[in-house]
């Protein structure tokens, strides 16, 4: 009988929960939006249990949708969005609600590290510079701004942490989300000295144990069988950080191997067989033991879309709902018709963040009366795509790159993932896996689970190819010449940006 592997996949704005055949094919599915709360400006946080509320709903979904009962799931595994941090008491309760790696109410605690050194210290020691979303920098501003939470804190957890502790009952993290600012690059562990580089002392004994991404970290406990419908005692491996798992999930666990994720983050990552420092990006531990990901990445990708649809096209929204389609339909064909005329109209999609700091915002520029929604569109489409294109050049010292793979929402357009192979002038690839990071997930829990014997065979047998683009010489000359001035635009800017937003 097949095996059948569950994957959890908490990101910022979705819970996802599939389950996969050992193939890799999804044969069910379940997703419940998480629920933001913002009640100051730059925090966005969310409430604890009421995301492992949903994850159970969404488990549920998804063992219904399957057909199958809970006893039918070999393995679990977890992954989720990174950064934010999520505390818990010894009880293992949460502290406080959880906060998400869209939040930035730290940053005056960045400001101070980068004017004293520590940001730069940072770098030689952890391969990453602190930004207003990681853990170390939060943690920072709770000990200043909230000494009460800081003090009852036992275990710091990072999202999946959290679900994966309420279905085992046990605390852990793993290799990859231990080294979100924990850990010394070099030795891919933890570091008494970091935690003294940012004034964290006290947080020692307070980090979880890391256990390897396809080991067991525990058992579905009775508790969490009756919320889930999972039977009690199915393995639950350790899983990984969403930017791990998805270069899992499409096949890009080599040296070389560059994976970019269109979603609501822009995240770019290689993998390497030595640590690498880039001041413009991260160098953590990947899932493989002995192996690093360099990443470059922000807040600013295919999610500026979904702004766009869902809070300047009404009429289409609407229009979707009572036809049951797509509200999404009509983006491509506007694109289309003005996709062969020079660019004109430019975008700089950081509506949620940005490489070029925190005070950056997002805008059109070079509008005219004669430009149509198209315009507007394509400049939105080329914008994500170069904000993608400024990372990815940042690691092109890190390595050759052997192979480029696609995924996220960007992914779902043929117009637009051309747009990347084009304006990246590199062969992309499109895996045929809407949910590449739950599929990372489940592979590492098939791994765990001994349903494969290695990494390497497992994703030789869930991964598939979709599609490939090859790059167009004609457009990529175009699209080189709108990046220079999407860039020139973004640097101009520089010293007029902190007075907006």
């Amino acid at each position: 009988m097949s095996a059948y592997l569950l994957g959890i996949d908490s990101g910022l704005t979705v819970t996802k929960a599939v389950v996969f055949d050992e193939d890799g094919r999804p044969r069910g599915s379940g997703a419940v939006n998480n629920v933001h709360e913002s009640p100051r400006p730059r925090w966005v946080e969310q409430d604890m249990d009421l995301l492992w509320e949903r994850c159970c709903g969404a488990i549920r979904e998804a063992l219904d949708e399957a057909g199958i009962d809970g006893g039918q799931i070999t393995a679990v595994g977890v992954t989720g969005h990174g950064d934010g941090v999520y505390l818990v008491d010894e009880g293992g309760r949460p502290v406080r609600a959880g906060v998400l790696s869209l939040d930035s109410r730290a940053y005056t605690v960045l400001e101070r590290w980068q004017e004293a050194g520590v940001a730069d210290r940072a770098l030689d020691v952890t391969g990453q510079k602190p930004f207003s979303s990681l853990a170390a920098t939060l943690l920072a501003w709770f000990k200043e701004h909230e000494p009460e939470s800081f003090e009852r804190a036992r275990w710091v957890l990072f999202v999946k942490d959290w679900l994966r502790l309420k279905l085992t009952g046990e605390y852990a993290t793993d290799t990859t989300e231990s080294s979100s600012g924990f850990t010394d690059v070099n030795t891919q562990e933890y570091s008494p000295e970091v935690l003294s580089l940012y004034g964290l002392g006290e947080l020692q004994g307070k980090l979880p144990p890391v256990v390897a991404c396809t080991g067991v970290a525990g058992e579905v406990t009775r508790e969490a069988a009756e919320a889930t419908g999972l039977a009690a005692g199915t393995p639950v491996v350790a899983g990984a950080h969403d930017i791990d798992a998805g270069p899992v999930g499409v096949g890009c666990t080599k040296p070389g191997q560059l994976t970019m994720i269109a979603g609501t983050w822009s995240i770019n990552g290689v993998v390497s067989d030595r640590p690498v420092l880039n001041e413009a990006g991260l160098c953590r531990n990947f899932v493989v033991p002995g192996l690093w990901a360099n990443f470059g990445a922000s807040p600013a990708s295919a999610t500026n879309l979904e702004w766009f649809v869902q809070r300047l096209s009404p009429l289409e929204v609407e229009k979707a709902k009572e036809s049951g389609t797509s509200p999404f339909a009509f983006v491509n064909e506007e694109v289309e018709e003005v996709l062969e005329e020079e660019s004109r109209v430019f975008y700089h999609p950081f509506l949620y963040g940005s490489p070029y700091g925190d005070a950056a915002t997002a805008g059109f520029f070079g509008l005219r009366g004669w430009h149509t929604r198209g315009h507007v569109l394509r400049a939105l489409f080329e914008g994500t795509v170069f904000n993608h294109k400024w990372h990815v050049d940042t690691l092109r010292p890190v390595s050759d790159f052997t192979r480029v793979r696609l995924t996220g929402g960007g992914a779902r357009s043929e117009l637009w993932s051309q747009m990347f192979a084009d304006a990246l002038d590199l062969t992309i690839e499109i895996p045929d896996a809407d949910e590449a990071g739950a599929l990372g997930a489940a592979v590492c829990a098939g791994v765990g689970a001994g349903v494969y014997r290695s990494l390497d065979e497992a994703t030789e047998r869930t991964v598939r190819i979709l599609r490939v683009h090859e790059p167009d010489p004609e457009r990529h000359r175009r699209l080189e010449e709108a990046y220079e001035t999407y860039t020139a635009i973004a640097e101009a800017l520089a010293p007029v940006w902190p007075r907006t937003g």
